[in-house]
């Protein structure tokens, strides 16, 4: 049994679909916040349980049986992530699972300015001290392109902070390697990174979309407060404009520079490209 928790989330619930393709429903559980958004699941015979890192005694219930379990890291800024993080490892530690996987980020080593950076160093940590094998899964940069590029189609520039090279990693290619670790018989102990197997700047991602586009994609950089300013006059509340704005300076001091072979190695195939990433978008 594998028990996935966050599975009605995207990372989770693609990775639930991969798993699908390796091992029988039954031998899959998830661990969901409202049974009724994982009915789709059940209806094909996965084990679905409540259970949310709020409450320890229903993760408990969730995952007993659970040989391994993916921990979806939470990324709520107003909770105390690392007690929650802590009690979901206490319940896998007691329902005796043989391996956790959670889901930690690149360049979780101390000193990165991102923030959430210090969720993952110090939950890491809980998993070290918790006597289960465990591995980290630091994956790279995967949400939207657009979320750290800006609506570069319509203004024909990628007006952001100072950056750094980045590995931008397809959420799909992700999920679909994590699946892999789960059903097979390939496991590795500690942090491990999942990226794409190379690191970008804006400038690259420039150059690749005017080649795509047919037209100039200009790269400006902006001053950090200005940045801060224009997001708060488009709605962002400060305080996550500003968390942001840490993403960008660990980009800048190299901290997500390190790109790596693995996620290639478990899929079979190259990742997604940044140019089949931005492809999409443009055909549409």
């Amino acid at each position: 049994m594998i028990v996935v928790t966050g599975a009605t989330g995207g990372l989770g619930g693609t990775v639930v679909e991969h798993l699908l393709n390796r091992l029988p429903a039954d031998q899959i559980g998830v661990s969901v916040r409202d049974t009724a958004k994982a009915q789709h699941f059940a209806d094909r015979g996965i084990r679905v349980r409540q259970g949310t890192y709020e409450d320890p005694a229903a993760l408990r219930h969730s995952f007993a049986g659970a040989e391994q379990i993916l921990l979806i890291s939470g990324n709520d800024p107003a909770a105390d992530m690392v007690s929650l993080h802590r009690n979901a490892i206490e319940a896998a530690v007691a329902a005796e699972a043989r391996r956790i996987l959670y889901t930690s980020q690149q360049g979780a080593v101390p000193g990165n300015p991102y923030q959430p950076s210090n969720i993952h160093i110090a939950t890491e940590a809980l998993l070290d001290d918790s006597g289960i094998a465990w591995t980290a899964l630091r994956n790279g940069a995967y949400g939207p392109l657009d979320q750290v590029l800006g609506p570069w189609q319509h203004t024909g520039v990628i007006a952001q902070p100072q950056d750094g090279p980045v590995p931008y990693t397809d959420r799909d290619d992700i999920a679909e390697a994590t699946a892999v670790l789960l059903a097979g018989d390939r496991a590795f102990d500690g942090p491990v990174n999942l990226t794409a197997p190379n690191a970008v700047t804006f400038d690259d991602v420039a150059q690749t979309a005017s080649a795509l586009t047919g037209r100039p994609v200009e790269r400006i950089v902006v001053d950090d407060e200005q940045w801060v300013a224009d997001q708060i006059a488009i709605g962002v509340p400060e305080q996550m404009a500003r968390l942001m704005l840490t993403w960008y300076q660990a980009a800048r001091a190299g901290y997500f520079a390190e790109a790596g072979p693995l996620l290639a190695e478990l899929l079979g195939r190259g990742p997604r490209t940044i140019a089949e990433r931005l492809a999409g978008p443009i055909a549409t």
